[in-house]
């Protein structure tokens, strides 16, 4: 199969008390494991698709078959933005940016304070499912960005940087309809070195 479920690279209470060890449990090995299956899935119709990578076929969303667009779009979408939400928090994380993320906020939004503000604007405030993105444009210029669903930033050509889920799922069963409690403790889980590995490697 061209896609495969990420292991976790933490155990599912890693997160506590930000994020509780069921809701991990439950979002990686059921819903991430879901959205790779069903990717899958749609592959199988066009094997041509095999070998792109889920960053290609986003890249190009608009030229993947029409009658596994969707499929392709809400599934390799959600898989690609998990892959990456797993690996921007980690256990002790949390307080302030350090290296050049540090330095890449506070020229674009001020400071870190600032770009917390913005993004907790924009997770909170995004309609029904979806995310809040740090994202680059192919410049490098950041801004943050919400989506629907799965959809994902690379589909307008955008690097994600970093972003918070903000799906019932990711939160519901410790923090109830409280999204805004939820993102709050979320920055609390960001891994600053691995964020700091993945905005240098885009950028190298």
């Amino acid at each position: 199969m061209p896609f495969e479920l990420p292991a976790l690279p933490y155990a599912f209470d890693a997160l506590e008390p930000h994020i509780d060890a069921q809701t991990m449990q439950i979002h990686h090995d059921k819903h991430h494991a879901a959205y790779v299956a069903n990717a899958n899935a749609a592959i199988e119709k066009h094997p041509e698709l095999g070998g792109k990578t889920v960053e290609d076929l986003l890249w190009g969303i608009n030229t993947v078959p029409e009658d596994i667009r969707t499929a392709i779009r809400n599934n390799a979408g959600g898989h690609a933005n998990h892959s990456i939400f797993w690996t921007i928090m980690g256990p002790g994380g949390g307080g302030n940016p350090n290296g050049r993320i540090a330095d890449a906020l506070k020229n674009t939004f001020g400071g870190y304070d600032a770009f917390k503000e913005q993004l907790q604007k924009a997770a909170v405030g995004q309609f029904g499912s979806g995310w809040a993105w740090l994202v680059a444009d192919r410049a490098g210029k950041l801004s943050i960005k919400g989506y629907p669903n799965q959809d994902s930033p690379y589909m307008e050509e955008m690097t994600p940087i970093l972003g918070v889920d903000v799906w019932e799922h990711a939160y519901y069963l410790k923090y109830q309809n409280k999204r805004a409690d939820y993102v709050t403790a979320w920055f609390n889980t960001l891994n600053w070195d691995a964020i700091n590995s993945r905005f240098g490697s885009v950028w190298a």
